[in-house]
C-alpha cells in the first residue's frame, strides 16, 4: 500500500481533489472514486482493444489492417462500491472478447463474493437489496441475487460428493432441524452434520444430509456414503443417545468407539425431573461422569440410584441403559476426554448455522436449505483452529491404537 501511494505524483492527487468540495462529492455514488474507477476500467479496456488489433489508436499502420475499432458500447457494470458506466470499444469484425469485463458481464469480482457473504449471514434477499441500495446506491434486483447465490449449488454438490481422508480419529455427529415448505405444507425436516477431526487436529465437515426426520437408518446410509468417498477407519464416534445409532456406526465402522455425548444424557435425563429439582439432581449426577474410572463411576450411579432412585426412578434406569456407550472416555487422561465427553464442536457449528437458519423462516426447497447452510459452512470455517491438547491426545490414541495409527 506505501509502495502505490507514494507511485503517485503528488500533482496528480492534488489537481483530482480539486475537484472535491465535500465528501459526498469523493464518496458518493457519482463521486470522484466511482468516476476513477470507471476511467480505469475504460482505460484497460482500450489497451485490450489495442493488442487485440495489433496498433495504437491513429497509428497509419491500421490502414488497410482488415479490421479497426467501430465507436462504443455504453453499458452499467455493478461492483462492490456501486455502479460504474463505462464505454466499451467495438471492432468492425465483432471479435474482440474483453477480458478484463467479459462480453455480456454486468458484475465485477468482488461484488458476488459480498452478496454471498451477505447471505451466509442469515439476511434475507430483501434485506441485501436494501443494503446495497443504502451503502452504495446499487439497485439490484432479486433475480440478480439468486442468481449470484444458485451459482454455489454446484459448487455445495462438488464439495458433497468430494474424497475424504482415510483416517479419522474423531467424527462427531448431530442434527439440526429446518423448516421447509412441501407440496404448500410446511414439515420439519432433520439437517444430518458429520464433523471430522484429522490426524494433524484439525476440524473437517465431511457434509451434511437433509431427510425427513432424524434416524438411525438415515445415520447408517451417510455413514456408508463416508466409506465410499475414501474413509476407511474412525476411532471414535461421539453422537447423542439416539436410539440404534450406535448399532448403526457399528455395522459402518465395527472398530470404533461409540462414546455417547455426557450433555445429551444429562439433558435427557432432566426429561423426567421438575425445575426446583435440576440443580440437585445435576449436581449429584457429576460424580458419575467426572470419576477416576468406570468402577468408581458404576458406584457413583449406584449412590445416585440409592439417593434418588426412589422418586426419579427413569434416570438410572437410563444410564444403564447406554451405560457401554457412556463410560469409554473414562479409559483416557483429562485433555483427552474433554474432546470426547461432549459434542460441543459439532454443537457449536449447528449453532452458528442456526443463526443463519432462523431469519429465513420456512425454506420453499431443499436446495434452498443446502445453499444456505454451505455459504455458512464456508464462512464458519473460517474461524476453526487446532484442538487445544491434540498432540498429548494422539499420543495416547496411538498407544491404544497402535495397530490402526499410520506409519
Amino acid at each position: 500500500m506505501d509502495t502505490t501511494r507514494a507511485s503517485l505524483k503528488a500533482e496528480l492527487l492534488d489537481e483530482l481533489l480539486k475537484r472535491v468540495e465535500k465528501p459526498q462529492d469523493l464518496m458518493g455514488p457519482d463521486g470522484l472514486l466511482q468516476q476513477l474507477k470507471g476511467a480505469l476500467m475504460e482505460r484497460l479496456l482500450e489497451a485490450e482493444m489495442s493488442e487485440h488489433l495489433g496498433y495504437e489508436p491513429n497509428e497509419p499502420k491500421g490502414r488497410g489492417a482488415g479490421n479497426s475499432r467501430n465507436g462504443y458500447s455504453v453499458k452499467t457494470v455493478t461492483t462492490e462500491s456501486g455502479p460504474v458506466e463505462i464505454r466499451v470499444p467495438r471492432d468492425r469484425r465483432g471479435s474482440f472478447e474483453p477480458k478484463a469485463i467479459p462480453k455480456h458481464s454486468r458484475r465485477l469480482d468482488g461484488f458476488d463474493d459480498k452478496v454471498l457473504s451477505m447471505y451466509a449471514r442469515g439476511m434475507s434477499v430483501r434485506d441485501i437489496q436494501g443494503h446495497l441500495r443504502e451503502l452504495y446506491g446499487t439497485d439490484v434486483s432479486a433475480d440478480l441475487i439468486s442468481r449470484v447465490t444458485d451459482g454455489v449449488v454446484e459448487e455445495a454438490r462438488e464439495w458433497q460428493t468430494r474424497g475424504l481422508e482415510r483416517i479419522y480419529p474423531i467424527v462427531f455427529l448431530d442434527a439440526l432441524f429446518v423448516s421447509v415448505r412441501d407440496c404448500g405444507i410446511v414439515t420439519k425436516k432433520a439437517v444430518y452434520v458429520a464433523l471430522g477431526v484429522g490426524l494433524d487436529g484439525t476440524r473437517e465437515v465431511l457434509g451434511f444430509w437433509i431427510g425427513a426426520t432424524e434416524g438411525a437408518r438415515f445415520w447408517l446410509s451417510i455413514l456408508t456414503e463416508l466409506k465410499q468417498r475414501g474413509v476407511e477407519d474412525v476411532w471414535f464416534v461421539c453422537c447423542d443417545g439416539l436410539t440404534g445409532l450406535p448399532q448403526a456406526i457399528e455395522a459402518a465402522f465395527p472398530k470404533a468407539v461409540v462414546q455417547t455425548c455426557i450433555v445429551h444424557m444429562i439433558r435427557a435425563s432432566m426429561r423426567y425431573v421438575g425445575y426446583e429439582f435440576r440443580k440437585k439432581l445435576c449436581a449429584a449426577l457429576r460424580p458419575v461422569y467426572a470419576a477416576l474410572n468406570e468402577k468408581e463411576a458404576r458406584e457413583a450411579l449406584d449412590k445416585f440410584d440409592a439417593d434418588w432412585g426412589t422418586k426419579f426412578p427413569s434416570i438410572p434406569k437410563l444410564w444403564r441403559a447406554r451405560w457401554a456407550e457412556v463410560v469409554p472416555f473414562l479409559a483416557y487422561p483429562p485433555e483427552v476426554r474433554r474432546m470426547l465427553y461432549t459434542t460441543n464442536i459439532i454443537e457449536s457449528l449447528n449453532f452458528q448455522l442456526r443463526k443463519v437458519l432462523k431469519p429465513k423462516g420456512a425454506f420453499p426447497t431443499d436446495e434452498a436449505v443446502v445453499k444456505l447452510l454451505f455459504l455458512a459452512l464456508r464462512q464458519a470455517k473460517m474461524s476453526w483452529k487446532q484442538q487445544k491438547y491434540w498432540q498429548h491426545a494422539l499420543r495416547h490414541f496411538e498407544i491404544m491404537f497402535g495397530d490402526r495409527f499410520p506409519a
